[in-house]
């Protein structure tokens, strides 16, 4: 019994090969999406630290220590993104 099981699901599989088109298609914007998001969080990490320097120019070691910190985790996230979406 357990036989005739795994030929009839092996016929069927071989006959009715699964075809999803969208998945590639919803991996695709998910990945674009993560990688905008993390280029936009990059762009304003890196903005926001030179205001703080402007205002502040002693205290420029501390805040490009935090800067290169939250744009290396901004960056994790867009690359993450990538490896899940694909």
């Amino acid at each position: 019994m357990t036989l005739e099981l795994i030929s009839m699901a092996q016929e069927l599989s071989a006959h009715a090969p699964v075809i999803v088109p969208a998945a590639g298609v919803t991996g695709s914007i998910a990945v674009g999406l993560g990688a905008g998001s993390a280029a936009i969080g990059v762009g304003l990490i890196g903005s926001k630290a030179v205001e703080a320097v402007g205002r502040n120019p002693g205290a420029f070691g501390n805040i490009l220590t935090l800067g290169i910190i939250a744009m290396a985790l901004a960056e994790g996230l867009g690359i993450l993104s990538f490896i899940l979406g694909k």
